[in-house]
């Protein structure tokens, strides 16, 4: 990791509160702290509740951005997929039309105080207006296995094309256990469309990412850059876990984007090379969950990064100073991120 002074990092901190377009898993104002290093801009963001130990992994991630040296890219834009909050279904055409286009549709289901008929109103809303679009479903854990196997059973039945279902139980042992129910009910993905399981707090959330892929619990990692400590670790823990990937983003603004871009950027393709046929584990299979700048109502930067027909650009983002100043946190939210950087630097090894 790259070596850096909390003075350094204080030097150009700014802590800005972006407001989003819709609630999004409850939160309408995401707050962050950025700052500058030899790089560019960096973006610190770990949800508030976390604790500092879970969020000095994400500041690491920050400084590496900031500061280290980055690995190759190996492309210049990133296929994405939009992303659908948990609205109600008449107002899934207004929230998806900030997409653009667009292939694949990722809608949030399980949300506190839903049902599931909520979620399969949702999707099916978004098969009516967008019906040649992929569909994945992230639960974000709040399914029991039995809850799970009934929405892939209704996915299967009603003839979706459904990528995967994205963190849909809590438990790595209880991922395992839905992926032999669903093999045994004939739609696992052992089968020729079988339903696949994707693996996202499972992995960011737990001590060892590599867990669920040594389980055998998951089909597919989802990867974010700052909650596995940045673009190198993860990397790492792509290449170990030895499955496709997708990365993904934590409602970040462009800079948090940006650092998203250069990890999808550096992964290998995932499968057969079409030169010499070699496998690369751990590569990029899947459209990225890096469009959500399109759910935020203000950013950072005047060239924001979102999509433009199913892609993002892979770049550093030019921060605008007078962006910083309009969606400047109040007074008393700097001083908390301040002390909680001061503490939080501390178990930086």
């Amino acid at each position: 990791m790259a070596t850096v002074a909390l003075d350094d990092i204080l030097a150009s901190a700014r802590v800005v509160s972006l407001p989003l377009r819709t609630r999004f898993r409850g939160v309408v104002q995401r707050e962050m702290m950025l700052f500058e290093g030899s790089n560019g801009w960096a973006e610190w963001s770990p949800f508030l509740e976390y604790p500092d130990e879970e969020a000095a992994v994400w500041l690491a991630a920050a400084v590496e951005f900031a500061h280290a040296e980055l690995p190759v890219l190996r492309r210049e834009a990133i296929p994405v997929n939009a992303t659908l909050p948990a609205v109600a279904s008449a107002e899934v055409e207004k929230v998806l039309a900030r997409f653009g286009s667009f292939a694949t549709v990722k809608i949030k289901v399980a949300e506190p105080g839903q049902n599931m008929q909520d979620d399969l109103d949702r999707v099916w809303a978004v098969r009516q207006a967008f019906g040649d679009a992929r569909i994945r479903l992230d639960a974000n854990g709040g399914y029991s296995v039995e809850q799970a196997l009934a929405i892939a059973g209704a996915m299967v039945e009603n003839g979706v094309d459904l990528d995967y279902l994205e963190q849909p139980v809590a438990t790595i042992a209880e991922m395992a256990e839905l992926k032999l129910r669903l093999i045994k009910a004939g739609i696992g993905a052992n089968d020729k469309n079988g339903v696949k399981i994707a693996a996202d707090e499972s992995v960011r959330k737990a001590s060892d990412p590599i867990a669920v892929a040594q389980a055998g619990a998951a089909d597919i990692l989802v990867l974010k850059a700052a909650p596995l400590g940045g673009i190198w670790r993860a990397l790492q823990v792509a290449a170990e876990a030895a499955l496709p990937v997708v990365i993904s983003s934590a409602l970040d603004s462009s800079v948090g984007l940006s650092m998203g871009a250069h990890l999808a950027a550096a992964l290998p393709l995932h499968g057969p090379a079409s030169s010499n046929g070699v496998t690369a584990p751990g590569g990029l299979a899947f459209d990225c969950g890096l469009g959500t700048g399109a759910l935020l109502a203000g950013d950072v930067t005047r060239e924001p990064i979102i999509p433009v027909d199913g892609f993002i650009d892979v770049r550093r983002v030019a921060v605008d100073p007078s962006k910083l100043d309009i969606f400047q946190a109040e007074d008393h939210r700097i001083d908390w991120w301040i002390e909680r950087l001061e503490r939080t630097f501390k178990h930086l090894n």
